[in-house]
């Protein structure tokens, strides 16, 4: 039987709103991309009674069975989208868990696409939405990973056109509780994105925006303030910012050179912490 690799992207955050709460969920407003950084999956179909899900990689510890992979094969199955196939699913996990960079959730979007794409699951857009709400809120996000602006009515606005940014991302040893950041959020900002427009992504533009969680984190995790700050002395950087509810720290750059020059300076003061250079795609 074929075996199949499926790259799966990590997203980060530009820029990110909070403009109020429905019932349960916030409604945040973001400027969302891709970078080069990926997960690796592996998939073949088997001829057994269930799915083989595992998990390998620097950032596989701690995942539990009830992860967005073994979510997802079980909705399927409930549903018989995928006509009683069965897979052995190998996920190589190169983007760090709470990190704000939807590791997880690009894992389910991929693999649907992957479906699709190849025709094992023939889904109605309605059905399509449902299923994906019930794994995660970003799953969408990663269905067709691309320059993204999510408005805070939950419609989403997709761009082709590639912004050419050199990414040098750092997380240190603890990750962030998304429930935990949202929970702390006591005011909400303006709308900024609506309607979208593709020169948001501008890098004059991305400059005069922030992350509305930065603050929330930053009280609770001194040291990404401080990590922060060391970015934003890099030369040559455009901006730099938080990821989704962190903890991951971005800072984008527009040269190859300076992103690498930047990652020697991180490197030597901050020896402990991971950190890489990547790209937007």
């Amino acid at each position: 039987m074929n075996s199949y690799i499926i790259k799966s992207h990590a997203k980060v955050n530009l820029a990110l709103n909070v403009t109020g709460k429905k019932t349960k969920l916030h409604k945040i407003e973001s400027l969302i991309s891709f970078i080069d950084l990926h997960d690796l999956i592996y998939l073949k179909q088997i001829k057994k009674k269930d799915h083989k899900i595992s998990f390998k990689g620097k950032f596989s510890k701690n995942i539990g069975r009830k992860n967005t992979i073994a979510i997802l094969l079980r909705l399927l199955d409930k549903k018989k989208f995928l006509d009683n196939k069965k897979f052995d699913i190998k996920i190589i996990k190169n983007i760090p868990q709470k990190a704000g960079m939807g590791g997880g959730s690009m894992n389910a979007a991929s693999l649907i696409s992957f479906f699709i794409n190849k025709k094992i699951l023939k889904i109605k857009k309605n059905q399509l939405i449902e299923l994906i709400n019930k794994i995660g809120s970003d799953v969408i996000l990663g269905i067709k990973p691309s320059n993204t602006i999510l408005s805070s009515n939950g419609d989403l606005k997709r761009y082709d056109k590639n912004i050419k940014f050199y990414t040098l991302v750092v997380k240190p040893s603890f990750g962030c509780s998304t429930k935990h950041v949202f929970s702390k959020v006591k005011s909400f900002s303006k709308s900024q994105f609506n309607p979208p427009k593709q020169k948001m992504f501008r890098a004059e533009y991305l400059k005069t925006l922030n992350n509305d969680l930065e603050k929330i984190v930053f009280n609770k995790y001194p040291k990404l303030k401080k990590i922060k700050l060391f970015l934003s002395t890099m030369p040559n950087n455009i901006l730099v910012r938080m990821s989704g509810s962190g903890s991951s720290i971005v800072a984008y750059f527009h040269s190859k050179r300076a992103c690498g020059n930047a990652y020697t300076q991180f490197k030597r003061k901050y020896n402990g912490y991971w950190c890489i250079t990547s790209k937007t795609i």
